[in-house]
């Protein structure tokens, strides 16, 4: 059977299923967007450890290695480029429907140019995710190659940072009457722009990833508990 399946890569693995079932519930007639956002921090999560714990591994193979990155890449683009996406489909057809939501001007244009924009900033986002993830691959490729040592600053914003930002935005859902879908479309062209800007961003140590890790359990817990009491 091709393919690895140790330790080293069990939280890769976890992420893409976290993230395919993100997608079928979004993409589901039902599908709750903020159920999608569930699962994309939990991929969030897993992608957080998922290379420190394969460096615990002092044996791998060159093949491991390689093998390591690219199911890392493939897994990031489906996680944090296509669910994303689906999430912002979902919410164009789940929260016009609930009642308690009031839609503004913008989200009343339900027209063919409309949603037509919409979908476009979508496939852009993806498309843009892909070429920040294969870039990022070509560039570490290279820097493996002459022996640089442990990188310091990425080159655009990484694509794992969408399971920060998209689930803090669609918080703001609970606390204002107002539909924030057109919002969530702005965030996403912005930030397909961000993904391909050549601009450094400085890479999170230790210290830092525990602090995304802990606003993101807090956003967690907080959406979880606005959403079982939205449910009584």
């Amino acid at each position: 059977m091709i393919g690895f399946y140790d330790y080293t890569v069990l939280l890769t693995y976890t992420s893409l299923i976290s993230a395919t079932l993100g997608i079928l519930i979004c993409m589901d007639g039902q599908g709750h967007p903020f159920i999608g956002v569930f699962f994309l921090m939990l991929s969030g999560l897993c992608d957080a450890f998922d290379g420190k714990v394969a460096r615990t591994k002092k044996n791998r193979t060159i093949q491991e290695q390689r093998y390591g990155i690219q199911i890392d890449s493939l897994a990031d683009l489906v996680a944090f480029g296509v669910l994303p996406a689906c999430i912002g489909n979902s919410m164009l057809r789940v929260l016009p429907s609930i009642p308690e939501v009031k839609r503004t001007y913008i989200t009343r244009m339900t027209g063919w140019p409309f949603v037509s924009l919409f979908y476009t900033i979508m496939v852009i986002y993806v498309l843009a995710a892909l070429v920040r993830l294969a870039y990022f691959n070509v560039e570490e490729e290279m820097r493996n190659e002459k022996h640089e040592g442990v990188r310091k600053y990425y080159t655009g914003l990484p694509v794992t940072s969408a399971s920060l930002i998209f689930p803090i935005l669609l918080s703001f859902q609970y606390i204002t009457p107002f539909d924030i879908t057109y919002l969530y479309f702005v965030a996403m062209l912005i930030v397909s722009c961000l993904f391909i800007m050549p601009i450094p961003v400085r890479k999170p140590g230790t210290r830092s990833i525990l602090v995304m890790i802990a606003i993101g359990s807090i956003d967690f817990v907080t959406m979880l508990w606005l959403y079982i009491m939205k449910l009584r």
